[in-house]
């Protein structure tokens, strides 16, 4: 019994020891996961700060050649908003240089650096006004006045939009902070945050009189720099840059309390415009679904979602048409927008009860398409009995070309191998004895005087042979002729 409880002991012992070790594995992996994850998620480490702001003071300015690029990229930009290729529009992003003054908005206020401040608001002005002008004069030109998908795309924002903002800022001020900046990075952050087709729509809302197309354009590109240089700002004070020094301290204290409210105001703003386009989009969203239902219920509703919500005026127009839908079905929809959040929403009926044009519209589009049909299954098939005649046609010729003896190909052959022939001559008979047809190629043969019958007999058996052979026929008989 002792041993018993002896080997017990050392059991539990041994479970014990293991179960310590197992906790100081467990312990050991969990603090090495706690140092490598602020590791791997800093950007404070390597941070070349003086390179960093020479790099972003430098591109603030877009005087000389600066400007040409951008008034060129601007240019390609409008083509290709014209032509609806995202390509071209890609590529115009890639070489604009519109970052510049707004990155220089953002760190300026971050550093407190006046004099950044003031040449990146007045560079990014300069920026604005001159890409204006130049999309307001392509799109001036008649022939490209239409308002393509890639333009109307561009002249109603949503919240997805100050995300993308916010996520490229982020990314382009930790590209540029690096010792070796990732231009790869900056690159694909003009082309996500999309600065110029805004523009671009603005500069064709001006030409062509559509001022709803110029005030949603300039809301979007607004939102991308406020959220850009946002972005900017907040790096700029993680990474913990120095501070812009003056030698009089009352100007350093006022100009730190500018940058200071100047940056409260652009986040106040940006929380305004975030909360707003926020609301914006929470009700398309809820109001699409709700016509959506609709629709699934066998609601006939005419007209596409953004001509049906109107969310300015918190209102839902639906054109409906065939069954006569009461005042109950209207009660029971506007409890389903209840359900869907949109209390306050007023649901607007605008009903034709009497859809008997509509619907011989409709059946006279049946029977139009009914007949095109028709005559297009009748066409086809003439075509296809057409093209079954040629290539019976076909056929036949390739039959009668490998029946064809090619006379004129064997003929100088025949001189040369047959000296004696005065002349020579082909022709094809078809001989029947009433029961069926037989076809006899006859070569008849001139010889010259001085040849003997014996001597003409070899040579046309021999003449016989060799044009069988030659021209891979049979049934071939050789006929003198004076």
């Amino acid at each position: 019994m002792d041993d018993i409880n002896m080997n017990q002991d050392e059991h539990d012992q041994k479970l014990k020891d293991q179960k310590t070790e197992v906790q100081k594995e467990f312990k050991g992996f969990f603090l090495s996961l706690k140092e490598y994850i602020p590791q791997l998620l800093s950007i404070r480490k390597g941070t070349d700060k003086e390179a960093t702001a020479e790099t972003i003071r430098e591109g603030v300015s877009i005087k000389g050649q600066t400007a040409w690029i951008l008034v060129f990229s601007i240019f390609i930009a409008s083509i290709g908003l014209n032509v609806s290729s995202t390509a071209v529009v890609i590529g115009a992003m890639l070489i604009s240089p519109l970052m510049g003054p707004i990155l220089g908005i953002g760190f300026s206020i971050g550093v407190n650096d006046v004099d950044t401040l003031k040449a990146s608001v007045i560079n990014f002005g300069a920026m604005v006004f001159l890409s204006l002008i130049t999309s307001f004069l392509f799109f001036s030109i008649p022939i490209f006045n239409e308002a393509t998908p890639e333009i109307l795309a561009r002249t109603k924002p949503d919240v997805r939009d100050v995300l993308i903002a916010i996520s490229g800022g982020l990314a382009l001020i930790i590209a540029i902070s690096r010792p070796k900046p990732q231009f790869n990075t900056v690159a694909g952050v003009a082309i996500a945050t999309a600065l110029m087709p805004p523009l671009c729509t603005a500069g064709f809302g001006l030409a062509t009189g559509q001022f709803n197309y110029f005030g949603g354009a300039m809301f979007l590109f607004t939102i991308n720099c406020i959220f850009i240089a946002l972005a900017a700002f907040a790096i700029t004070k993680y990474l913990r840059f120095p501070m812009r020094k003056y030698i009089n301290h009352a100007k350093r204290r006022r100009i730190s309390r500018i940058a200071s409210l100047i940056a409260f105001v652009i986040l106040s703003f940006s929380i305004y415009l975030f909360y707003e386009l926020y609301l914006l989009n929470d009700y398309n969203t809820r109001a699409e679904k709700f016509i959506k239902n609709l629709k699934e219920q066998g609601v006939n509703i005419i007209g596409d979602y953004s001509e049906s919500i109107d969310y300015q005026e918190k209102e839902i127009k639906l054109y409906v048409f065939g069954s006569s839908y009461t005042s109950i079905d209207q009660e029971r929809w506007e409890e389903e927008l209840k359900d869907l959040g949109l209390k306050n929403t007023k649901l607007t009926i605008l009903q034709s009860q009497d859809d008997t044009r509509m619907r011989e519209d409709i059946d006279q589009i049946k029977e139009m398409y009914m007949e095109s049909n028709k005559m297009l299954i009748s066409r086809d098939e003439s075509i296809r009995e057409k093209d079954d005649r040629i290539n019976e046609l076909e056929q036949a010729l390739r039959r009668y070309y490998d029946n064809e003896v090619l006379f004129d190909r064997v003929v100088k052959e025949i001189g040369i191998n047959y000296s004696d022939l005065k002349k020579v001559s082909y022709a094809r008979e078809y001989v029947s004895d009433f029961e069926k047809v037989d076809t006899l190629n006859v070569i008849s043969v001139s010889w010259k005087g001085g040849v003997s019958k014996r001597q003409k007999k070899i040579q046309e058996e021999k003449l016989k042979a060799w044009m069988e052979t030659r021209l891979k026929i049979k049934n071939i008989e050789v006929r003198e002729v004076p």
